[in-house]
């Protein structure tokens, strides 16, 4: 398979951030990834199908997306979108624009923990995106450079306050990592990466941490607010997607691989979580993809 477009974004060393406003009735764009942040926003475009790694959805009027994952796919496409003026802006900038140093103060905390969520891309509320719609809609036309650097960061930590914020990608897609959670959590969380596709047990997975299981079950479901079992099969669901991505190897091959015996609960699985089956999403990434 070809490599997904890796997009030349057409920020210099000397720039904060490149941002541009587009009015236009169809997105063209193929699924693409590049290294710097991007936030996007989209007006009027009911019916746009979102991309973001294996995670697509149909957007509303409103919508407003935040990846930092560098490599993560993502487009938007028109989907059923029929609207003759869809408003875009797009704000693209360096991961070194707020460095290290500085996003380990106190005041930028929130906003460090947002970009590294939005490594599997994070999609805002519309109570987040109605606090920085005047701050979005002014940021392209501002002609002061140090105003318009500030209202960003006002952006950035407006959104960080979210809690309505959503991740998209599955960890397993987007290959990332989750350092700020329990160790007990951690630790069954790396082995099920390195054994999806072996017979996982609650009884073993609990004895890796002195547990016994149905306290394990809880404990995990506490630390991550998710069912063990559900976690294990999207684990699963994001190593396929991956493989369907990256590879050419056979579906029926995908799913054994990916420590499914069952090729019927396979596809309905991935369909009930991605809303495609795996043939239909290998061929939206296909059809999108060109040779660079």
């Amino acid at each position: 398979m070809a490599n997904v477009l890796r997009e030349v974004t057409p920020i210099t060393d000397r720039d904060c951030f490149y941002i541009v406003e587009r009015h236009k009735s169809e997105f063209l764009y193929p699924i693409h990834s590049h290294k710097e942040f991007e936030l996007n926003f989209i007006e009027n475009g009911k019916g746009v199908k979102r991309v973001v790694g294996d995670s697509i959805e149909e957007i509303g009027d409103l919508e407003l997306t935040l990846v930092t994952g560098d490599g993560l796919e993502h487009a938007w496409e028109q989907g059923n979108c029929t609207s003759a003026d869809i408003r875009e802006i797009t704000i693209q900038f360096s991961d070194t624009l707020l460095d290290e140093r500085l996003l380990g103060r106190n005041q930028f905390a929130s906003i460090k923990r947002m970009f590294e969520s939005a490594r599997h891309g994070v999609t805002f509320s519309l109570t987040a995106i109605a606090k920085v719609y005047n701050l979005l809609d002014t940021l392209p036309s501002l002609e002061e450079r140090f105003d318009q650097f500030l209202n960003m960061l006002k952006i950035l930590n407006e959104l960080s306050q979210d809690k309505g914020a959503r991740v998209l990608a599955s960890t397993s897609f987007a290959n990332t990592r989750q350092g700020s959670e329990s160790r007990r959590v951690l630790k069954v969380k790396d082995y099920i990466s390195e054994h999806y596709a072996d017979d996982l047990r609650l009884e073993d997975l609990a004895a890796m941490v002195g547990m016994a299981p149905s306290a394990f079950s809880r404990f995990f479901k506490q630390h991550t607010t998710r069912n063990l079992m559900d976690y294990i099969i999207d684990v699963r669901l994001g190593k396929a997607a991956r493989m369907l991505v990256d590879t050419s190897t056979g579906i029926s091959e995908i799913c054994y691989a990916c420590g499914f015996n069952n090729l019927s609960n396979f596809n309905r699985a991935f369909k009930n979580r991605r809303g495609y089956t795996p043939r239909d999403f290998r061929a939206l990434f296909t059809k999108n993809r060109v040779f660079v």
